[in-house]
């Protein structure tokens, strides 16, 4: 697993607890497309590097309990990251080898061809696409990680919701005075959403023009605790379906 990077290329398998189980992994944006834009100081903080590495520390995650993961963006030369400050390039290409353009349209059509490909290739199996973003409001709006599903999607209601029961439980572990407001909701009107074959959840996982949000990603512990509770989620998706 050369692209997780130096030093996590070797993944061991804990447990064969997500055995059977296929997940497609979708950063967003990637390639000449960074997505929002925050600042840290003098330095410029990019979606598509943080939503990059949260996703490839799940990926890991996913891996060391015996799913298959497919990430549909990746890096070829960007494994896992411990910086504050992830330096921002444009080298990303789509599964399996593609060159992303910079239309957003054709981006997105992209990533979902190549998912619902790989959804006939595995026919029966269970298979879920998690799609990770950073979203972009007003400095000073803090907002907590949420989640979309499709409106129609019992399935991709129930994967968002036990993935924000997991961030439930991990807030109220890691700190037990915070209110988590995070919220579960449809937004069918999302490209990705709307358009991919396995049931989908659209996760954002916070605001990265705002200082107090940006801890949320700064930190290599915080961007490996979110990866580490999606997982737990989508474990428990995995063991109730």
């Amino acid at each position: 697993m050369a692209f997780l990077g130096a030093g996590n290329a070797r993944v061991a398998v804990r447990d064969q607890h997500l055995r059977g189980a296929v997940y497609y992994l979708a950063s967003g944006h990637g390639g000449p497309d960074p997505g929002a834009i925050g600042h840290y100081g003098n330095y410029a903080l990019a979606e598509d590097e943080y939503a990059y590495d949260v996703t490839i520390r799940l990926a890991r995650a996913l891996m060391e309990h015996g799913a298959t993961v497919y990430m549909i963006v990746r890096d070829p030369n960007d494994g896992i990251r411990n910086e504050k400050v992830l330096k921002i390039d444009h080298d990303e290409v789509a599964y399996p080898n593609q060159r992303i353009p910079l239309n957003h349209t054709m981006r997105l059509r992209q990533c979902t061809d190549a998912v619902n490909k790989l959804h006939r290739k595995h026919k029966e199996a269970y298979q879920r696409m998690v799609t990770i973003h950073v979203d972009s409001r007003s400095e000073g709006q803090t907002i907590d990680v949420f989640f979309y599903h499709h409106e129609q999607s019992k399935v991709g209601q129930r994967l968002a919701k036990h993935i924000h029961k997991s961030f439930k439980s991990g807030y109220k572990r890691s700190q037990p005075t915070r209110n988590y407001s995070g919220t579960v909701t449809d937004r069918t009107s999302l490209y990705v959403v709307r358009n991919s074959h396995p049931p989908t959840v659209f996760i954002e996982l916070g605001n990265i023009r705002n200082e107090k949000d940006q801890r949320r990603f700064l930190l290599a512990d915080n961007r490996q605790a979110l990866a580490n509770w999606i997982c737990t989620g989508l474990q428990t998706d995995y063991r109730k379906q």
